[in-house]
């Protein structure tokens, strides 16, 4: 009861207010357009944002390193994944994820949780589609004040396209020459005075070059905002999302490389290796403004997610002798997300001083069962004395027998639940070209778990406190330099829940601390030019003890780098992304995966990314973009390495009508073979050749 209490309290709250509050035709414009589709679209440019902050701020007065990925630029390159996306962002790296769901790197820290939607956790472990978004921002560095938990090298947030006044229609069609397309849908509708909808529909059939692999998605998003007033709006919304696709995780590795060769064939079993994922999740946002400098806002959500995956996989490089030992499992998840976020933000000035405060609280309710059941090849000829590993002859096609899954060893069954209430106060203080931004936060974060093979129930309890300070100075108007210190903590339960035992229950949190300078340049509105320098600390990460068998914390790792980006409006028929990182992640002490000295994996030490769209004339315009990536290790063991990499891509877009745009996308245009991202040291991506996406798409 004191669950559903506390998450219905914002909108209770905001309901009452709109009643009592008076209208007027003088009234400022509702606050829902400010807060939740914050930014003027400028091509490939966003002006500001909300997320960073939870107040309206100028991205060039932000002291932090944001990307914001706008819809044109997801439009233009024929981005259709997350992992896709990441490639425009410098410090960011797309991982395999197993091949069932997004896994990103950011700042060299790994996770499959830092993910939000309208700045609402999202931690699920699925593919996220793009067809709904008005744009991804991608904030690095640790994020704790605003997001909570987790988020130690940044986050991921997904603004979703809301209803606006007047009518709208959206379609897209596309498909590639390896088979795959898509078709999508955005509507926009006054229904009645007050009430406007919008509703966003996609379906893709996936496919690429590998053997065996396919898949679809299908999900739509109705939104409907409701103008109580003028001073109050309420925003619903539903998604739906169903995906089901092959588990394909690459190639495996032979003497310290990926193997060459097999670019195109599936190390699994046909039938065996797939995924299914259902999600179904509500979004309420309720805005009240009592006056031009006192507003309060109110978020909801409640999502169910239901997933399995299975895949048979390679477990171990390739032997002398040309065989690949493969293993098996099947692991499930059923999640229940329950958050609700109040926040309330006043303006005022105190003599020279304009303070920005916020004052906000959250709660959230996640529950959930995972399990896992391990593959066995009982009765097969070589299979290891456990029957978990079986070797079988490196050929095209690689035949695998099914795997059987039952109880036995590597068995799991949990059941979760997590609590968290949490308060956080920030001020934004703008004093002449000085701004100073502080905040500060307290998460009360509780887990249970319960191991239902054998009845054990274990609990942590942690009350984290996470800082935030920044200071910005103009010289000029379109000039800031910035110092920035964030921390954020990770409980040791893992993204998902699922490792809890004797000894993490005991050992307190991972903490991140960062440290950041940077400078920002607007020549124009619209493009906006960023250089960052920044120093990553994890510490309290898990070492083996004295003892055989023991854990402690004496682990660390830091990363180091450089980041230069350049994004937005050259002039109105010429967009621009360019993105260049230089990372040094590094274990500075031992931990129980590895000795201080080792490369964190996934961390190329540069990485460069352009891609320009110009309108040559109005109707007709030209793209290219080109991606390098320098080698980089596969795992922490530092056993396999990913070869460097230059990926070219190419563009053409005619306007055959004012309302109709067709377009072709040429992706890797020189056919390189490369690896693009990893799992382990043996379950490794292999890139796409040379490709080719048609693309119609209407606007009315």
């Amino acid at each position: 009861m004191r669950s559903i209490l506390i998450s219905v309290s914002p909108l209770a709250l905001l309901a009452s207010a709109a009643h009592a509050a008076p209208g007027g035709a003088d009234t400022p414009e509702p606050v829902a357009d400010e807060v939740v589709v914050t930014g003027q679209r400028l091509g490939y440019g966003t002006d500001e944002t909300s997320t960073a902050t939870r107040t309206p701020v100028k991205l060039l007065d932000l002291p932090q390193s944001v990307t914001a990925i706008t819809k044109q630029q997801i439009d233009d390159q024929a981005i259709r994944t997350i992992g896709d996306a990441l490639r425009q962002v410098p410090g960011a790296i797309a991982a395999q994820g197993e091949g069932n769901r997004d896994q990103i790197v950011l700042r060299g820290q790994n996770t499959t949780a830092d993910f939000f939607v309208d700045n609402l956790r999202d931690d699920v472990q699925y593919y996220r589609p793009v067809y709904n978004l008005e744009r991804l921002e991608v904030l690095r560095g640790p994020n704790a004040m605003i997001f909570g938990r987790g988020g130690g090298g940044g986050v991921i947030n997904r603004v979703t396209k809301t209803p606006f006044d007047g009518f709208g229609l959206g379609a897209t069609a596309s498909a590639d020459s390896f088979g795959a397309w898509y078709l999508d849908g955005d509507l926009n509708l006054a229904v009645a005075p007050g009430v406007t909808a919008r509703v966003n529909a996609v379906h893709e059939e996936v496919a690429n070059h590998r053997n065996r692999y396919g898949g679809n998605i299908s999900a739509v998003n109705p939104v409907v905002r409701f103008a109580l007033g003028d001073r109050t709006s309420v925003t619903v919304g539903y998604e739906y999302q169903a995906d089901r696709r092959v588990v394909d995780r690459g190639v495996p590795s032979q003497n310290g490389r990926p193997l060459s060769g097999f670019r195109d064939t599936f190390f699994g079993v046909p039938g065996f290796n797939r995924t299914a994922f259902t999600a179904n999740v509500l979004r309420v946002t309720a805005t009240h403004r009592f006056s031009d400098n006192l507003q309060i806002t109110g978020r909801l959500l409640y999502g169910e997610y239901d997933k399995f995956y299975r895949n048979a996989f390679p477990s171990a490089p390739v032997t002398a002798a040309g065989l690949v030992p493969i293993q098996a499992y099947e692991d499930f998840n059923n999640r229940r997300n329950l958050f609700s976020q109040t926040d309330l933000v006043w303006r005022v000035t105190t003599g020279p001083i304009a303070h920005t405060v916020l004052a906000g609280a959250e709660f959230g309710d996640q529950r959930g069962d995972n399990g896992r059941f391990n593959g066995f090849f009982d009765g097969q000829p070589g299979a290891s004395a456990d029957a978990l590993t079986l070797p079988v002859r490196l050929s095209d096609p690689v035949v695998i027998p099914v795997p059987i899954l039952r109880a036995g060893t590597g068995q799991r069954a949990v059941r979760y639940q997590s609590t968290i209430f949490a308060g956080y106060a920030q001020d934004q203080l703008k004093w002449g070209p000085i701004e100073l931004l502080l905040g500060l936060r307290y998460d009360s974060f509780t887990l249970n778990a319960l191991n239902r093979l054998n009845g054990q129930t274990l609990t942590r309890a942690d009350g984290l406190w996470s800082p935030r300070v920044g200071l910005v100075g103009h010289p000029t108007n379109n000039v800031s330099l910035y110092f920035s210190y964030a921390r954020s903590y990770l409980p040791q339960s893992g993204d998902q829940f699922t490792t809890l035992d004797v000894t993490s229950a005991a050992l307190i949190p991972e903490r991140f601390d960062n440290y950041e300078v940077g400078a920002k340049w607007e020549p124009r509105a619209g493009l906006l030019l960023a250089a960052s320098l920044y120093q990553l600390e994890r510490t309290n990460t898990r070492a083996p003890g004295p003892t055989p068998g023991t854990t402690v914390l004496t682990g660390a790792q830091r990363s180091r780098g450089l980041e230069l980006e350049a994004r937005g409006q050259i002039t109105k028929a010429w967009n621009l992304s360019l993105a260049y990182a230089l990372t040094e992640a590094v274990i500075t002490e031992t931990t129980a995966a590895a000795p201080a000295g080792r490369r964190v994996p996934l961390v190329p030490r540069h990485t460069f990314s352009a891609f320009t769209r110009y309108d040559v004339t109005p109707r007709f315009g030209v793209g290219g973009g080109v991606s390098y990536f320098s080698d980089r290790a596969t795992s922490i063991s530092n056993a396999v390495t990913l070869p460097a990499y230059t990926r070219v891509d190419a563009a053409l877009y005619y306007k055959l009508t004012k309302n109709i745009e067709a377009q072709v996308n040429i992706e890797n245009l020189f056919d390189a073979g490369y690896f693009p991202t990893a799992h382990t040291d043996n379950s490794i991506t292999t890139g796409a050749p040379i490709n080719a996406r048609a693309t119609l798409r209407v606007r009315l």
